[in-house]
């Protein structure tokens, strides 16, 4: 199997020979992990539970950590999943990884489609899979929403969205994230959609695709799986707490393949996921700072406040000069888009020419990035 390199050993490369400004403090806006201390009743909870560690845990996870899962399903989605409807796993790349290879193994000559800028595991899943891509691609002039013709969509077994969406932003409404159930049934392909930024919105809700499923009536929820995690939530990625949900049929079958992956989390893990999955008092909270990151954003780049996640999707001339600036001149690392996407066949890479920027950071280091930024664009501009 051939793998790409990742977006971040790309970025490497590209800055391997730039020295960046030594009179500025560095301001790494790369990568999309929280900056900021997890709460301390989640750490307590894993404190606590350290004796646990002479137990091995179940693959299937403690019944305390799936009835808070679905308990924070039903509460933030009104959405009452059967425990056969949903399965912990520990976090969610190798879901997305693992999954898709289970799906598609006695599949001839297995498809998968999927939004194109997206997160390279999705790549890397149809590989070892021996998968034909199909690019969804998210541009300017579709409002970063994915578009693919029903001709190819009715050959597909897999479809994964990313709603909302990273790196651009965008959001799905109820009715658009219901057309693609829809989608999903009349051509008999497994839609799913990957929802870790569902909890980072700025102002109203966002819709889950579970939410989507009952609103077409497609109640039993066929075809249509879910995943999430906390570690954006929570800001908690390293207790490695996701799951995935939907369709109970396919993932019976799942569930006993993860019985081989050796992918079980470990008990004082559990413990201190249940406690994040448990509140939602420090999500909110979380929602401020991002929140007012954004407005800074506004107010400094004249940028739009996107609906949900914590990412910038900034236009440029060249992604790649900008990147290489930012980092030589400013202190400033962000990441070129097109490290983020594909070029299809039509010679079109929807990631270049952009830049992500993650807004990950306190409101003080936040702003002074944002200023070192301006200075950077409006030079450029001259």
């Amino acid at each position: 199997m051939t793998f790409e390199p990742y977006p971040f050993e790309k970025l490497n490369t590209l800055l391997a020979d730039v020295t960046p400004n030594p009179e500025l403090e560095p301001m790494i806006l790369t990568i999309g992990e929280p900056q900021f201390e997890t709460p301390d009743f989640i750490q307590k909870a894993l404190k606590e539970s350290t004796p646990l560690l002479k137990k091995y845990p179940k693959t299937a996870g403690e019944s305390y950590l799936k009835e808070a899962m679905l308990s924070f399903v039903a509460k933030r989605f009104s959405v009452d999943l059967k425990p056969a409807e949903l399965v912990p796993s520990f976090g969610t790349r190798e879901v997305l990884f693992n999954f898709p290879q289970y799906l598609l193994f006695d599949k001839k000559d297995p498809q998968i489609a999927f939004t194109n800028p997206f997160y390279q595991i999705y790549e890397g899943a149809a590989v070892a899979s021996r998968a034909e891509m199909h690019f969804l691609n998210l541009t300017e002039a579709n409002g970063y929403k994915p578009e693919l013709d029903e001709a190819v969509l009715k050959n597909c077994d897999l479809v994964i969205l990313n709603f909302p969406n990273n790196p651009t932003a965008s959001c799905l409404s109820l009715d658009e994230l219901g057309a693609w159930v829809i989608l999903a049934l009349k051509h008999d392909f497994v839609l799913l959609n990957d929802e870790c930024y569902s909890e980072i919105y700025t102002d109203a809700p966002v819709p889950s695709l579970l939410e989507a499923s009952k609103h077409v009536g497609n109640e039993s929820f066929k075809n249509v799986l879910v995943i999430n995690s906390i570690s954006k939530r929570s800001s908690a990625p390293g207790l490695r707490s996701g799951f995935i949900a939907g369709d109970a049929e396919i993932l019976k079958g799942y569930s006993q393949y993860r019985t081989y992956v050796g992918a079980a989390s470990p008990l004082p893990l559990q413990a201190a996921a249940a406690a994040a999955w448990s509140d939602e008092v420090h999500v909110a909270a979380s929602r401020e700072v991002y929140k007012a990151n954004f407005k800074l954003a506004e107010e400094i780049l004249g940028v739009k406040i996107p609906e949900a996640t914590f990412y910038l999707w900034i236009k440029v001339d060249n992604a790649l000069e900008m990147t290489t600036t930012l980092y030589r001149d400013y202190g400033v690392k962000v990441l070129p888009g097109e490290y983020l996407a594909r070029t299809d066949a039509h010679g079109e890479n929807p990631g270049r020419d952009y830049l992500r920027i993650a807004l990950v950071e306190n409101e003080t280091k936040t702003k002074e990035a944002l200023l070192r930024i301006k200075k950077a664009l409006n030079k450029d501009a001259k």
